[in-house]
């Protein structure tokens, strides 16, 4: 079986979020349950020039852009056993960072066909095209619009998966002939609200469609989490499956991580110790081991809870704990976080992301803060498990489905379930609580560093979803 898995970023070469970590490690656990999956994204400017100078070029090819045609040279590359296609434009990609501009519709517009045009050339026609995101959902539509039937297309299955619902591709209706070249008879499958919609054309034209949670995959079934594109996937529910996102517990290993200050395991977890101890000194905060360290590593915007923070904030000053937080995003909390680590005795924050020093976090915390509005999956937790750091979490998404809340011993970590301070505090409090309950606390712990969230479950999950596509 061959699987192309289509995707904007992907590590190690560039990436700016969760989408990037899984297509940089689901790959190559397809690759191990031997499915020849390949990988194709953009040539960005800031692939780092070590990574370019590994790459072959294969050939160009031009790809049709509604009435003009655009250059789009190939390279090739291989990382951790997995093929990966670059696609060149210099006009399209060689910028700064991956998303924000002006033409990001016709930028990724020119990417999701020209993933369908260097099929050809690349002499490798995949079974299933698996795309991600609203970057890549116009080639379901123009491979049933345009390719289907095309000699060297036939057969060929699409997968649209969802990583976040809140980012659409939203556009004007003026980009469908003169930057699409989408027909007219097929604008039904574009169009949602008075807009040009590239989520609704993957979620409509893909085979199947995938979520990264099970319990994500019912909340954007509602008017509360599926931010207006609930009734399209209501339509296509006979087709949506929610698979948990991994991590790669090779990447992710305080056994043999080099960026924490000493290295341990489930069976020497008494070292996580040392790290802590190093990490309240960086921090300006005292080392004690009466009192939790609760750290909070993640973007700064309004879906990861800071609303939450901002009404606990005295609650937070005058807990027996001490907090830690690593990220940066929205200017009004960063300087909410600037503001009570100034003001604070028990809490400090880094504006900006590291991540040698979010590792050197997550080995020194003993609790991980997760007050999410809504969460796809959350990658964050599954690392501070596999770190021995327990989360504390609101139950929504994939942390419903990743933190086991009781009975209290067997637990990974600690749940809330209303988007209120109140209940964060009482969460947080809670773990406190069991912080001092030496016994329970490290039953806790084990079990989160026992928890299994590799790709091994996961990757199977997909085997199975794409036999089941190829065989029909």
């Amino acid at each position: 079986m061959k699987v192309l898995y289509v995707a904007s970023e992907a590590l190690p070469f560039m990436a700016s979020g969760g989408l990037g970590d899984v297509a940089g490690s689901l790959p190559v656990a397809l690759r191990k349950r031997l499915i020849g999956c390949r990988v194709v994204m953009p040539l960005y400017d800031g692939i780092k020039q070590e990574f370019k100078d590994q790459m072959k070029f294969i050939t160009s090819i031009s790809v049709p852009v509604s009435w003009r045609r655009q250059y789009c040279g190939i390279f090739e590359a291989k990382a951790n056993g997995v093929i990966y296609y670059f696609l060149d434009n210099q006009y399209y990609f060689k910028r700064d960072g991956i998303y924000g501009h002006y033409d990001d519709a016709e930028r990724f517009a020119f990417f999701a066909r020209a993933v369908l045009e260097i099929i050809p050339a690349i002499d490798w026609k995949p079974d299933i095209i698996h795309c991600n995101d609203w970057q890549s959902a116009l080639t379901p539509l123009y491979y049933s619009c345009y390719y289907a039937n095309r000699m060297g297309y036939e057969n060929i299955k699409t997968v649209f998966t969802i990583h976040n619902i809140q980012y659409q591709g939203k556009y004007g209706d003026e980009l469908l002939n003169d930057v699409l070249g989408i027909a007219p008879e097929h604008n039904n499958l574009i169009m949602y609200d008075g807009l040009v919609n590239f989520m609704k054309a993957g979620i409509e034209c893909a085979n199947k469609v995938t979520t990264v949670s099970p319990t994500y995959a019912k909340e954007i079934l509602t008017g509360e989490y599926g931010e207006g594109m609930d009734y399209t996937l209501r339509g296509a529910q006979h087709k949506l499956k929610g698979i948990l996102n991994g991590i790669d517990y090779d990447v992710f290993n305080p056994k043999k991580d080099k960026t924490i200050i000493k290295n341990y395991d489930v069976k020497s977890v008494k070292n996580k110790e040392e790290n802590k101890k190093k990490v309240c000194e960086a921090f300006g905060l005292e080392y004690n081991t009466e009192r939790p360290l609760f750290a909070f590593i993640s973007r700064l915007v309004p879906q990861k809870g800071l609303d939450l923070i901002r009404a606990a904030e005295n609650d937070l000053k005058n807990c027996n704990a001490d907090f830690i937080f690593l990220g940066s995003g929205n200017s009004d909390y960063e300087n909410l976080l600037i503001w009570l680590s100034n003001n604070s005795a028990n809490i400090r924050a880094y504006i900006g992301y590291r991540g040698d020093l979010a590792n050197q976090i997550y080995a020194g915390s003993d609790f991980f803060l997760m007050p999410s509005k809504f969460e796809p999956c959350g990658l964050s937790q599954l690392i501070a498990m596999r770190y021995g750091s327990l989360p504390v979490v609101r139950a929504t998404g994939g942390l419903e489905d990743t933190v086991t809340g009781y009975p209290l011993a067997d637990s990974t970590g600690f749940k809330f379930w209303g988007y209120d301070a109140w209940d964060m505090m009482s969460a947080i409090n809670c773990a406190s609580g069991v912080y001092k309950d030496k016994y329970t606390f490290n039953a806790m712990r084990k079990s989160a560093m026992e928890a299994d969230f590799s790709w091994k479950k996961s990757s199977l999950e997909y085997l199975n979803m794409y036999r089941e596509l190829v065989n029909t």
